[in-house]
């Protein structure tokens, strides 16, 4: 029997050592009880089919904020210090979450991304045509920030000028691991009332004078009209840290992964058509959010294991998108693999990110573009990492940019 093995430590992230604990954990135990982590005990549940499993029974493994949401750590018996249950679409349970989608979803519909594709395009255009060549810049700032965070404003008609504040709030929003250490939730309930602020000025703004934009949508829906602000907060804290993450970490695993897999990045050079389904590998190789938690509701077998009421479970989307029934040689970047698109970066079942469409638009967007101008990207130096076992990205990434 196979000893417990905490994976939810940010060192193994932060490190880049997580994989070699993953695989064994698919190998030996793919659903494993975890009694002692800096969160309380939970299940790991680590390899595809058991996770898929457990996403399509959400009566049965519950997302709901009120028995501690979608992060490890919030305990349905159990306030931390300072501790707020905030609610959020992601972090409901049918028939609420349900409702509250509903009035999302068409904002990221295939008519309204369409929509956003021009001005994606000119934008990502003019900032790659102003970057120097052959001279050293960090990736992460100048591009996958700057890209991210302006989609972003434009989703939400945020301020330009204010617009990296949307970034700031996107990086405690994420960071689970310090709101469970000491004065951690002083620190997040800090930032997010700022953010609050923020956005109910918007919020007020826009019931005067609706526009075409995300926070305009809420407000015109009978399902999300009427939230009290705790939950404005919680949504807006979602659409910020879905709509970062998996796009800004992704754009740097384009830069960084194709490094590590030469022969695939001279494959996609040579041939552009292959750019959709190579952005669908680098989300399954990334995992911009490396798992979701569900709350168990009641006594359950699970792939051989007994689950009780109440107990926390990880479903490590990182973990499942390494695993080698499914993704063949699955730790290598394949530009052209078959079955990229079965990755479950976005999720699986009724809670599969709603903003999928987005992400996938800015990074093929950014591929075209780099195609188009044939520049490659070329670390200079290793990308520093995000030391969290949630938001699984990068801090920061040296590169120089050249012709071919």
């Amino acid at each position: 029997m196979l000893d417990p093995i905490d994976v939810a430590r940010p060192e193994l992230f932060a490190e880049d050592r997580w994989q070699e604990p993953f695989r064994i954990l698919r190998e030996q135990a793919p659903v494993q009880f975890v009694p002692d982590s800096k969160f309380g005990p939970y299940w790991s549940v680590t390899a595809y089919k058991p996770i898929v499993h457990v996403e399509a029974l959400p009566k049965l493994f519950s997302s709901s904020f009120e028995k501690g949401g979608i992060t490890l750590g919030a305990r349905p018996d159990m306030l931390r210090e300072g501790e707020r249950r905030v609610p959020q679409f992601i972090a409901m349970d049918p028939p609420r979450h349900t409702a509250q989608r509903r009035t999302v979803a068409p904002a990221f519909g295939p008519s309204e991304v369409a929509a956003m594709r021009d001005e994606a395009r000119e934008r990502t255009r003019a900032l790659l045509e102003s970057l120097p060549l052959g001279e050293p810049f960090d990736w992460v700032e100048r591009v996958a920030i700057e890209l991210t965070t302006g989609m972003l404003a434009k989703i939400f008609a945020f301020p330009w000028d204010q617009r990296h504040r949307l970034t700031a709030w996107s990086d405690v929003g994420g960071n689970i691991d310090r709101v469970v250490e000491p004065g951690g939730w002083d620190w997040y309930n800090a930032n997010m009332d700022e953010m609050g602020a923020a956005f109910a000025q918007l919020w007020q703004e826009r019931a005067a004078q609706p526009g075409r934009d995300l926070v305009s949508i809420m407000l015109q829906s009978d399902a999300m009209r009427e939230m009290d602000p705790m939950e404005f907060i919680g949504n807006m804290i979602l659409l910020i840290v879905g709509g970062n993450d998996t796009t800004r970490n992704s754009m740097t695993a384009y830069a960084w992964g194709l490094s590590l897999f030469p022969d695939e990045r001279a494959k996609l050079e040579a041939d552009p058509g292959l750019i959709a389904n190579a952005v669908q590998e680098l989300i399954r190789w990334q995992t911009p959010l490396a798992y979701m938690r569900r709350t168990v509701t009641e006594d359950t077998e699970l792939f051989g294991q007994t689950l009780r009421k109440d107990d926390m479970v990880a479903l490590w989307y990182l973990s499942a998108n390494r695993d080698e029934s499914v993704f063949a040689d699955g730790e290598r970047i394949i530009v052209d693999r078959h079955n990229a698109r079965r990755h479950l970066s976005f999720g699986y079942g009724i809670h599969r990110c709603v903003g999928a469409r987005v992400a996938e638009l800015q990074l093929v967007t950014l591929l075209e573009e780099m195609a188009r101008l044939r520049l490659r990207v070329n670390p200079v130096a290793p990308p520093e990492r995000v030391s969290a076992s949630f938001v699984h990205g990068y801090t920061k990434l040296m590169v120089e940019l050249s012709a071919y």
